[in-house]
């Protein structure tokens, strides 16, 4: 079936727009560490195989999300809400980069907050020690040792049970898959997508695929965050101590700014809008 010259021309734009956003989004991002922390511990493909698998699933998933909202909301108001929440987003982004410094201190901020997070993963998930409430991890060394341990009043400070048995189903299903698939896989699936879920770009996606062709922009998604991925475990490391958060911050901060205003003029030019319909008639 052969497509006109403008459905072509959209799914261009709609498969840049998600390609650019992800590739200004995530290099220097939390899970972008993430990888590259892993795979300096592990083997490279199978960090890639598990963090990449992580962001396939969420890409497809925001962007299930996104073709559902024109079928609860029309089309014209969907574009209106995505320019807004684009310019809102580059608002923020400008605001958080024009105050971030030149170097790489903030990357290197980001990595050690990541390493920790991956550390307390391991003492919570391998028996290597023990994370404590404030989310310090004790050591396995430090417990045997007589080291801190809780006191009969946070003993007695039990989490509802009902909370306890969904982490108790969640944990035999994380064991449970790194039997078939490898603990490390799944570590870095479990990392990736808890880093990504509610993340800035799962919401640009969600509204990329509102506005365009649904398979195009997870195509473009899924894209770029291959690129992204595969950079982090070959480089990762190198490229964190080398960038410049700031700039990547300002840069996407222009992006998002041009979407909004992009999808602001989509929404103000939609050939089903009628501003005389929507005047109260007496």
């Amino acid at each position: 079936m052969d497509r006109s010259p403008s459905e072509v021309e959209g799914a261009v734009h709609g498969f840049a727009q998600a390609f650019a956003m992800i590739i200004f989004s995530e290099i220097g991002d939390k899970t972008f560490l993430i990888a590259a922390i892993l795979a300096m511990r592990h083997p490279r493909l199978v960090v890639f195989a598990g963090a990449f698998g992580s962001l396939v699933v969420m890409s497809i998933l925001s962007a299930a999300m996104g073709h559902i909202l024109p079928t609860l909301i029309p089309k014209r108001w969907t574009q209106l809400a995505a320019g807004i929440l684009f310019i809102v987003f580059g608002a923020k982004l400008f605001l958080e980069g024009k105050d971030m410094p030149s170097g790489n201190e903030k990357v290197l901020e980001e990595m050690r907050e990541a390493e920790e997070e991956i550390n307390e993963d391991v003492a919570g998930h391998d028996g290597t020690g023990r994370v404590a409430a404030n989310g310090d991890v004790i050591p396995l060394e430090e417990i045997e040792a007589g080291g801190p341990v809780r006191n009969d009043d946070d003993a007695q400070e039990k989490p509802k049970k009902s909370r306890s048995v969904l982490k108790g189903t969640l944990d035999g299903t994380r064991n449970l898959c790194s039997l078939f698939l490898g603990p490390v896989f799944v570590q870095a699936f479990v990392l990736t997508f808890l880093g990504e879920w509610g993340d800035r770009s799962q919401i640009a996606t969600i509204m990329l695929a509102a506005a365009h062709n649904v398979y195009v922009v997870a195509l473009g998604t899924i894209i770029g965050h291959t690129f992204c991925t595969a950079l982090a475990v070959i480089a990762g490391r190198y490229i964190s101590t080398k960038l410049s958060a700031k700039h990547v911050t300002l840069g996407g901060a222009a992006l998002f700014i041009c979407f909004g205003i992009i999808y602001l003029y989509e929404a103000s030019q939609a050939a089903d809008f009628d501003p005389i319909d929507h005047i109260p008639r007496g």
